[in-house]
């Protein structure tokens, strides 16, 4: 017997890559319901070999289903999780409306797998952000054998994360400058992004700071360890699927590059290419639509006494969304609903 799962938003690139990730994962389903919004009733979305057809989020009735994966925003998350939740469904959330609730477990299935368990106060589990998932993924690992004081992360964050409308600005806007008659200004982003890299993701913050590097201190510290300081620059680059982060990472004990390469070889979730040679390292185009998270430039970093430095890479619609979304589902299934 296996799950009666939905998926709401299922007509947005997060939406239909959950339903990819839940066929080729070969996640135990019984029954599925791709979810939208009115104006996109009646949308045909792929799951495996099937054909779906979308349903009215707003009537749907969520009784009697066990897990809905949610990726409509924090508006409509805010309305219909709840309903959700409510109806007896556990709802899995990609939006940031319950990252910090302290009664939502936010889950990383390879760093606190365990947290899923705490589900039942609201009958809700959060996603975290796309930039914090893959980080999580490679510093959990090395946590565990060093202990980290502190991270200094700068990310060079693909326009998937900003949706369709970041992934067609891109294109529109490359096409306009190679064909001068057409002029493209900016809408989706603050300034242009083709060509040109912008160092502002999400509104600013009091003391100057945005709110995405706001997110990956608080989500580094809610499934990671309270204690890590984090600091981070996060950048928009003219890349359209795939997000890379050059993390710098200050432990408590010395961790020897040539050990921490060899820790991270087996973490789950972790590939590590690092080879000290042209080409030896992965770049966004390469993990696109893989599950890994990809680490490369593995160094010790000399201007600090247990210092390390680490190129990190991964798809992220898959494992900074969908695909950690689906990774929840199949924990919660084994630790707690065990069907299937």
């Amino acid at each position: 017997m296996g799950y009666k799962v939905v998926v709401a938003g299922a007509t947005g690139n997060v939406g239909r890559e959950m339903l990819n990730i839940l066929a080729e994962r070969e996640f135990p389903v019984d029954e599925i319901a791709a979810l939208a919004s009115r104006k996109s009733l009646g949308t045909e979305v792929s799951f495996g070999e099937r054909t779906l057809k979308t349903q009215d989020l707003d009537t749907f009735d969520f009784t009697g289903w066990d897990i809905a994966l949610f990726a409509v925003g924090s508006g409509p998350t805010k309305e219909y999780a709840p309903k959700a939740a409510a109806a007896g469904c556990i709802v899995i959330d990609n939006s940031s409306l319950y990252r910090y609730d302290p009664d939502v477990p936010l889950v990383v299935p390879e760093c606190n797998p365990e947290a899923v368990l705490g589900y039942a106060k609201k009958n809700i589990i959060a996603n975290p952000n796309c930039s914090t998932a893959q980080m999580v993924v490679a510093l959990k690992p090395l946590h565990d054998r060093a202990r980290i004081k502190r991270v200094v992360v700068s990310t060079y964050q693909s326009v998937s994360g900003a949706g369709k409308e970041g992934i067609d600005e891109l294109w529109d806007q490359t096409k306009s400058i190679y064909n001068p008659t057409q002029d493209y200004d900016p809408k989706k982003f603050t300034k242009q992004i083709a060509f040109n890299v912008i160092p502002h993701i999400d509104v600013f913050m009091e003391d100057g700071s945005t709110k995405e590097e706001w997110k990956m201190v608080a989500e580094t510290k809610k499934i990671v360890d309270p204690k890590i300081k984090v600091t981070a620059t996060c950048v928009r680059v003219p890349v359209f699927v795939g997000h890379s982060e050059a993390i710098n990472i200050e432990f408590e004990d010395f961790l020897d590059e040539d050990e921490a390469r060899d820790i991270l070889r087996e973490a789950p979730g972790c590939m590590v290419i690092d080879k000290r040679e042209d080409g030896g390292y992965v770049t966004p185009i390469e993990c696109v639509g893989d599950f890994a998270t990809f680490i490369s430039r593995i160094r010790q970093d000399s201007t600090i006494d247990n210092g390390l430095n680490i190129w990190v890479v991964s798809d992220n619609l898959r494992k900074g969304a969908a695909l950690n979304a689906v990774q929840i589902a199949e924990t919660l299934g084994n630790r707690v609903l065990k069907k299937g």
